[in-house]
């Protein structure tokens, strides 16, 4: 039996309101990491060309999904489903971070509708 070991290097890419890192990339899905720091949040927005699905590893997410807002500890997930308005941000002083799996036809960078941004980015 033989194994083989890939490695690569993963490209970490800032935003206003924190990182990302693609971890994986092929048909149909995306792995993301993403790091929210603290006091910030990503834009309000939508996607219509996929869902996510997030799972918390650091820290504690407040998430909105449409109308409902919650906070999400170590372990917890949620579904966002295509179109599904929502926002992930980090209200406390230390750092969060998600998982994040995207699932569609499309998955680039470019399938986000925001509707509202800290950062004035359209």
């Amino acid at each position: 039996m033989t194994s083989t070991t890939r490695t690569h290097t993963i490209e970490r890419t800032q935003r206003p309101w924190g990182w990302f890192e693609t971890v994986s990339e092929v048909a149909g899905n995306k792995i993301k990491r993403i790091g929210v720091n603290p006091g910030q949040q990503i834009s309000l927005q939508r996607h219509h060309r996929r869902a996510e699905h997030w799972v918390v590893v650091q820290g504690t997410a407040q998430v909105t999904l449409g109308e409902r807002v919650f906070e999400l500890g170590v372990g917890g997930h949620c579904d966002i489903a295509l179109g599904q308005v929502h926002r992930l941000a980090n209200l406390t002083q230390e750092a969060v971070e998600i998982v994040e799996v995207q699932f569609g036809a499309y998955l680039g960078e470019d399938d986000i509708e925001r509707l509202q941004d800290d950062y004035g980015r359209q």
